[in-house]
């Protein structure tokens, strides 16, 4: 996990073998907002891009590593107070050199916060 305490997968839906939703809740009370930023804690992003990994190495059930990332787009802060809970849609893709290229969008009640699409292949 990425940082003890830091979020709790509450729901993992496998649509299909190229699609997978999760839900989500971060704790708000994790002391890393306590330097980004005091009184205004936001998710860093560099968080952001860890959940997808761990959220695909629990459905892949392997340990992953970043290859790159073609796009990665922040569309809105994610403020735990307000957004403590949050919906990362996932399109799966094993390629044939067996990178596992995702396409990502993290949201909740009408807010994509952030949009992600890269490469990761098995440690």
């Amino acid at each position: 996990m990425l940082l003890k305490d830091f979020y709790t997968i509450l729901e993992i839906d496998k649509k299909d073998i190229d699609n997978a939703t999760a839900l989500i809740e971060l704790n708000k009370n994790h002391e890393i907002y306590k330097g980004h930023f005091p009184n205004n804690p936001v998710v860093p992003g560099v968080c952001l891009t860890q959940l997808i990994k761990e959220i695909i190495e629990v459905i892949e059930k392997k340990d992953l590593m970043l290859v790159y990332a073609d796009y990665i787009k922040f569309m809105a802060i994610v403020n735990p107070e307000i957004n403590n809970k949050l919906y990362i849609d996932l399109k799966i893709k094993v390629k044939e050199n067996n990178n596992i290229q995702v396409t990502s969008e993290t949201h909740f009640n009408g807010t994509v916060f952030y949009k992600f699409k890269g490469d990761f292949k098995a440690k």
